[in-house]
């Protein structure tokens, strides 16, 4: 329960960090921490989660890092397939 918790923490902070990146959208809160959640497994698959190890980052900071920045890659695909160009 405590993981799960966290990682929706994690998530919530990642995906408004990312919507505040890419100034056009503008999303709620709900599709912030969903867009954190999911962008936590993109960015784990992306990065294969050895962010901490190859950075020597604390555990919760390589996992908002991972979280934003596959975020970001998640908004960045939304962004393509909408035709929206980033800010």
């Amino acid at each position: 329960m405590t993981n799960l918790l966290i990682s929706i923490l994690i998530g919530a902070l990642a995906g408004w960090l990312a919507d505040k990146v890419f100034s056009r959208f503008s999303l709620s809160l709900w599709l912030q921490i969903l867009l954190g959640i999911i962008g936590g497994f993109v960015g784990g698959w992306v990065l294969g989660n050895d962010l901490e190890a190859v950075l020597g980052l604390p555990s919760i900071v390589s996992r908002i890092l991972t979280s934003f920045i596959g975020a970001i890659i998640v908004l960045g695909i939304t962004a393509l397939i909408k035709g929206k160009k980033p800010a």
